[in-house]
């Protein structure tokens, strides 16, 4: 393939990924479709394209203390490795000013497969919207008829008031979610959750300000949050998407087991 003709591949991939894509990731998408190259060179044409990956920023954290004495315990221990989907979910939220408001944005992600299973938004930071986000994941989950079952699953986020809460607890509890609370402002104690708004903030809401409305926030959300399932390759799981990692699993799984007989 001619450097003019690998160029303009390049440029779609880099266009058609939010403009965030590393040479690391535009070569592998590159090779996914089917396009041999060596990354090299996708480095080399880069550069004379102008084109560079996006740079991540400093964490801001929004973790506001419960005041309850008793929270549920960690159940995690910083140990995010899930041997299957539905086995682990972290959660977080974080915020976006807008021209008419402060937008705060909740994520729900299982740890297996990294996919955001749910997300809200709202411009009040109160348990409903928490609630909200976790409600689309359970009802994602039963619409691709991968139900949660009762007693496997852990819902962990950070000791946030928010995520604290009696009602959140009753809702977890009723759904036979075990909750899993970590410690105060401590990133690490949620470093994949972390990782997920890190990467939400540097390729979507910094690269797209200024913000006018929650509504406008909502929209790119809903589409950032499709892309990122559906089509973003992430390193972590294969450089794969998401939803392509969790059906891989479930063919693998569906796959009769040989034994070996004497």
């Amino acid at each position: 393939m001619r450097d003019e003709e690998l160029k303009e591949r390049i440029r779609e991939v880099y266009t058609s990924n939010y403009r965030v894509y590393g040479a690391r990731k535009i070569w592998r998408e590159l090779n996914r479709q089917g396009h041999a190259v060596a990354r090299c060179t996708v480095e080399r044409l880069m550069r004379e394209l102008g084109l560079q990956g996006a740079v991540r920023g400093k964490r801001v954290i929004t973790t506001i203390p419960g005041g309850q004495a008793e929270r549920a315990p960690d159940l995690v221990d910083r140990d995010f490795v899930a041997a299957a989907p539905n086995r682990c979910w972290v959660a977080d939220f974080t915020h976006v000013k807008t021209w008419s408001s402060t937008v705060y944005i909740a994520f729900v992600v299982d740890t297996f497969s990294r996919r955001i299973v749910g997300w809200s938004a709202a411009t009040v930071k109160e348990t409903v919207f928490v609630l909200d986000a976790l409600e689309m994941a359970v009802w994602q989950r039963d619409r691709d008829q991968r139900p949660i079952r009762p007693g496997e699953l852990i819902h962990h986020s950070d000791a946030g008031s928010q995520y604290t809460s009696f009602k959140l607890a009753e809702h977890l509890d009723a759904a036979g979610i075990a909750a899993s609370i970590g410690s105060v402002g401590d990133a690490y104690d949620n470093a994949l959750m972390e990782s997920t708004i890190g990467l939400y903030k540097t390729e979507l809401i910094k690269p797209q300000r200024p913000w006018k409305t929650l509504a406008h926030v909502e929209l790119a959300t809903a589409e950032w949050v499709d892309w990122y399932n559906h089509r973003r390759l992430h390193g972590e799981i294969g450089h794969v998407p998401p939803v392509e990692y969790e059906a891989n699993h479930y063919m693998e799984s569906a796959k009769p087991q040989v034994t070996n007989t004497i």
